[in-house]
């Protein structure tokens, strides 16, 4: 009976690996079809383990809720900190657990060895073992080392994505070692679990599914995970769809209208100017001008001179380079300039065409824009800016639909950001201090007139050479580019911001030496602040490692970035803001008192900032979740000490 018994025992055996075989296949056969199947595979309110973007490392989250068209699930962690997951990074607890078990299984066999035996000493296998166990081991065993040897030496030669600049697209797994630099070793604790990541790191994770062993090179190729789309904006800016109609009409009919009220004898808003002929608007020479200054702008930017300089890492990873040489285009066009005013060019046809120059700008501006729209809609959407891909015509024409328009190496919201407005800005600054000279017969620009002039032109000299500043900005980082940014830096900035200096030349106002110098010390304390809280907001966000940054204080938070809240930026939550403030009332006080439109700058910077505010906070309150709460409980002011 016991022989018996032993005999069935050892035919079953085959017949149980065989069971266990298919339940095997049954279950990677359902794994693929659910796989495949666009259904939603965890609901709001679950309770699963999510993998913390950047790291292997898995936490607890709860389902909040799922978004169809990018296939993102939001989910809170514990802390609070809410963020979207793709649903590979998200596993239920049991099969979590199970895969623990797995990986501890499968770790390597010369690690296996029994602890009574030496280590010089092999396991002898007796030869009456049955082809069934040989069979079950070899299937059981040497397949998950197989995977495990596969994943680890294909990884290496894995094929990188490119983009149109063929520029890599760096994928979480990869960028995971460069985002350490963006993090704060505030304490040691902050720095083990970063040990930790880089450990596990070494290894595949087994959850990635771009990787096949059975066909690596074709699986790497066509299944490797793309990158998010960006998804249609919950909520739109600048007053939605109907707002986006308004600014489009408003804006250029806006600034023609103060260029036209800023002439005047009287330009007090209670009396506005006649409405001049259309045609007046137009001059061929005006717009020739405008296109050769553009040109020029953009044979300095292209020349190889200067630094190459990263920008912030977008949402696949890639950092673009930037040719920052402002500083030397800025040089080249004072001597450029210069050598104009010695040559006799007549400098004063800017003020005597202000209106003509304005409006050559503003076609020009929106027929940028027009190319920028179509050449969008050809793009894939991942390149695409979150803002500005609502589905609605006019309002992504306004706000901009492609994050970085490029032509091959030519970046055009940088240099549009910071080039032809900018210099031009200061130009024109020029050509009013000269026709001042001209119509009040003076043998030098009034003591207004060189304040404002001065003061801007450090303004925008000093943004040249902290040109690598402009990268870490919304505009650049987060903001589409299209109607909104193409005329606010050719019309907007070197049409408006020069409103003192246009208004000086038929408004003088005399100042006392007195008054010279509290205009100079006002613009020199908003300038240090400015500057002081942008070097330390820039530096610490590139390397907050930096010895020169040891003594400021910060917040960690859940994304492996941390809030300062020390320097400048524990005085308030925007200290950069509250310096360009001061230094735009240390541009309208040498204009006086008499009317308004020469405050029109101080006003409308005001606006801009407490808007841009807004924007930040709930942004920042979406990225850092409690962590942003704790950096406002701890920093409660935003713009102006006691006061905002």
């Amino acid at each position: 009976m016991r022989a018996r018994d032993n005999l069935k025992c050892t035919r079953k055996q085959p017949i149980r690996g065989l069971r266990a075989q298919r339940a095997r296949a049954s279950a990677t056969s359902s794994f693929i079809t659910s796989m495949r199947m666009p259904t939603v595979k965890f609901q709001h309110g679950d309770t699963v383990m999510g993998r913390w973007p950047g790291s292997s490392l898995y936490y607890e989250v709860k389902v909040l809720n799922f978004d169809s068209k990018s296939q993102l699930y939001t989910v809170i962690y514990k802390d609070g900190t809410e963020l979207e997951l793709k649903e590979q990074d998200i596993m239920n607890a049991v099969s979590f657990q199970g895969r623990l078990r797995s990986r501890s299984r499968s770790r390597s066999p010369g690690r296996r060895r029994s602890r009574s035996r030496s280590p010089a000493r092999t396991t002898r296998r007796s030869s009456s073992r049955t082809s069934t166990v040989t069979t079950e081991s070899a299937t059981t065993r040497r397949e998950p080392r197989i995977k495990e040897v596969l994943e680890v030496r294909l990884t290496p030669m894995k094929t990188i994505p490119t983009d149109n600049n063929n520029k890599p697209e760096h994928r979480e797994e990869t960028s995971a070692a460069a985002n350490k630099v963006s993090q704060t070793p505030v304490s040691k604790s902050e720095v083990e679990p970063e040990k930790v990541q880089n450990r596990y790191n070494l290894r595949r994770r087994k959850d990635d599914s771009d990787v096949k062993p059975a066909e690596p090179k074709e699986a790497e190729v066509e299944e490797a995970p793309p990158v998010a789309p960006a998804p249609a904006p919950t909520t739109l800016d600048f007053g939605g769809k109907i707002g986006a109609y308004f600014w489009l009409l408003f804006l250029p009919a806006w600034v023609l209208y103060v260029l036209l009220q800023v002439n005047q004898a009287d330009p007090s808003l209670t009396n506005p100017p006649a409405l001049p002929a259309l045609d007046s608007f137009w001059d061929a020479q005006a717009f020739g001008i405008v296109v050769l200054w553009m040109w020029f702008q953009a044979v300095l930017y292209i020349l190889p001179v200067g630094k190459l300089s990263e920008g912030m890492p977008l949402r696949s990873g890639e950092r673009l380079k930037y040719r920052t040489n402002g500083f030397f285009a800025v040089t080249v066009s004072a001597a450029a300039v210069a050598a104009g005013v010695h040559q006799g060019v007549d400098f004063t046809y800017i003020h005597s065409h202000f209106l003509q120059l304005a409006a050559a700008a503003l076609l020009i501006s929106l027929l940028l824009s027009l190319y920028l729209f179509v050449r969008s809609c050809s793009l894939s959407p991942e390149q695409l800016a979150l803002g500005g891909n609502s589905g609605n015509i006019l309002y992504d024409f306004f706000k901009g639909r492609e994050l970085n328009p490029r032509i091959k190496s030519f970046d055009l919201k940088f240099f549009c950001e910071m080039r032809p407005g900018l210099i031009g800005w200061c130009v024109i600054n020029l050509g009013m201090a000269l026709t001042e000279m001209k119509l009040q017969r003076l043998q030098a620009p009034s003591p207004a007139m060189l304040l404002v002039n001065a003061f801007q032109l450090l303004y925008v000299v000093d943004g040249l050479w902290n040109e690598e500043a402009i990268l870490t900005t919304m505009d650049l980082m987060h903001d589409g580019f299209g109607f909104m940014l193409a005329f606010g830096d050719l019309v907007w900035v070197p049409f408006t911001y020069s409103l003192q200096a246009y208004y000086l030349v038929v408004h003088p106002n005399a100042l006392s030496p007195v008054a010279v110098a509290l205009i100079v010390t006002v613009k020199l304390l908003g300038f240090y602040i400015f500057r002081k809280s942008n070097f330390e907001k820039n530096a610490f966000r590139r390397n907050p490692a930096d010895p020169r940054l040891s003594h400021l204080k910060s917040i960690p938070t859940a994304t492996g970035k941390s809030l300062l809240v020390s320097g400048w930026w524990g005085v308030v939550r925007h200290p950069n803001y509250l310096g360009d403030l001061i230094m735009a009332l240390a541009w309208s006080l040498p204009c006086g008192f008499s009317h308004l439109l020469p405050w029109y700058y101080m006003i409308y910077f005001i606006i801009l900032l407490v808007h841009r505010d807004s924007r930040d906070m709930s942004e920042c309150r979406r990225k850092y979740g409690s962590a942003w709460d704790q950096y406002c409980r701890t920093v409660p002011y935003r713009i102006i000490p006691r006061v905002y």
